[in-house]
């Protein structure tokens, strides 16, 4: 049997199998970490759970000794520090399974989406993952999930037909249309406040090649560009996904662009080359000819379109000339200001879909650096919604719902978890 193991003879986590950092090791240093600069957490431990005795394991003794808990699994999704509590990593519990037959994914709490692109990709199938490989499956599609497939398949937390949840009890349930049903609809988008998801099962789709890249463009065409991309995207189907960005090129970055400041468009389209060039003509001819085109045919499995780290968003129905103007002023302050379409079936959703809310939305802009002013200037024009997924303000929660959604949420982590005892990120307070 495992001993128990104690920090300062105040938590100990009787019979865990996985392996336990404490503070002043460099293991514990590394892994308390998020990709968040402004999260500097101190837990009194990192715990690496292999399975969900583990989970059970810790979070009962983070209970019984009144300490935060919380999970992470890349850090992607970590906006508030576990001080002083019980801090668990599952990234060993990175499980993938595909059914080809049924187009379902069966992942562990610590899977990444690279991961799942890699298994399905031989069946033809893709899943409806984010902007980067390396970004954990979970957290992402509890948050929602906006991948590059969205505006053709919707968000990932769509796709969830099924969770394995730890409760705040000690209970291990599980979630569908079935079992748990009010449980089953706040996971799919409401976030991780309800219970620790232990396993999650999701659709995948038929998505093998795509049309995908970037193509780069003189900033001195921005407003001509947005401008053209306000209209251009009221005609485009949904099998085409893209973003105008205003960026600083880095000095790593291919020579035609190395240093220089651009407008650079991101697509995705899943579809044939011919017709992707077809309908995104017109953005090239207003943007100028090309400083670089690197838009090609590819498999789903290597495309990846990367993020724009977010210190600003705000959501939009339309972008008019004035916020064009602060978005190109803003871009002379900022590394990147990211404009995105949004619609397609994000905005179509099943009768029984999650929380995830503002699908009408027809644009968001990102901005990744803190600029003055910036916020005052877009609020007239914005809709006033934000998106868990890219929210770093846990006060803020209550602002990626719609009032119903929220109120209905709130209700189901009474139910779930009457004394609050996940309180850590992002909760329906």
């Amino acid at each position: 049997m495992s001993q128990p193991y104690t920090v300062q003879d105040e938590i100990s986590l009787p019979g865990f199998a996985g392996t336990v950092h404490l503070p002043g090791e460099a293991s514990y240093e590394e892994l308390r970490r998020s990709l968040n600069p402004r999260v500097d957490a101190r837990p009194a431990l990192v715990a690496e759970a292999y399975g969900v005795a583990d989970l059970r394991g810790a979070l009962l003794a983070a209970r019984q000794h009144g300490v935060p808990f919380a999970v992470q699994a890349t850090g992607h999704g970590t906006h508030e520090a576990c001080d002083g509590g019980v801090l668990v990593r599952t990234s060993p519990m990175a499980s993938v399974l595909v059914d080809p037959d049924r187009r379902i994914a069966r992942v562990g709490p610590g899977a990444l989406w690279g991961e799942v692109v890699a298994a399905a990709a031989p069946f033809g199938l893709a899943p409806l993952s984010g902007s980067s490989p390396s970004v954990g499956v979970t957290g992402y599609t509890l948050g929602g999930g906006l991948g590059w497939l969205a505006r053709k398949h919707g968000f990932a937390a769509d796709s969830v037909v099924r969770a394995e949840v730890l409760l705040a009890d000690g209970r291990h349930v599980v979630a569908s249309a079935d079992s748990h049903p009010e449980l089953f609809w706040a996971l799919r988008g409401g976030g991780g406040g309800f219970g620790v998801v232990t396993s999650l099962e999701f659709r995948l789709h038929p998505v093998e090649r795509v049309f995908s890249g970037f193509a780069y463009f003189p900033i001195e065409a921005a407003a001509e560009t947005l401008t053209a991309y306000r209209s251009w995207i009221e005609d485009a189907p949904d099998e085409i996904s893209t973003a105008v960005v205003l960026r600083r090129m880095p000095d790593d970055a291919p020579e035609a662009v190395r240093g220089r400041h651009v407008v650079m468009v991101k697509v995705v389209h899943a579809g044939e080359a011919e017709e992707a060039r077809r309908l995104l003509a017109p953005l090239w001819r207003a943007a100028g000819p090309a400083l670089l085109d690197e838009t090609r045919p590819s498999t789903y499995a290597a495309t990846s379109m990367g993020g724009t780290p977010n210190r600003h968003m705000d959501m939009f129905e339309t972008v008019p000339d004035e916020v064009i103007g602060t978005l190109v002023r803003a871009a002379e302050h900022a590394q990147t200001v990211e404009i995105r379409h949004w619609g397609g079936a994000m905005a179509r959703p099943g009768q029984d879909a999650g929380p995830v809310s503002h699908r009408g939305t027809k644009l968001s802009v990102i901005v990744d650096t803190v600029v003055p002013g910036l916020a005052e200037e877009l609020r007239p024009y914005a809709n006033g919604g934000t998106f868990l997924n890219f929210l770093a303000d846990p006060a803020r929660t209550a602002a990626a719902f719609a009032s119903g959604d929220f109120r209905r949420l709130r209700e189901v982590k009474r139910a779930y978890d009457p004394d609050g005892f996940f309180r850590v990120g992002h909760v329906a307070r």
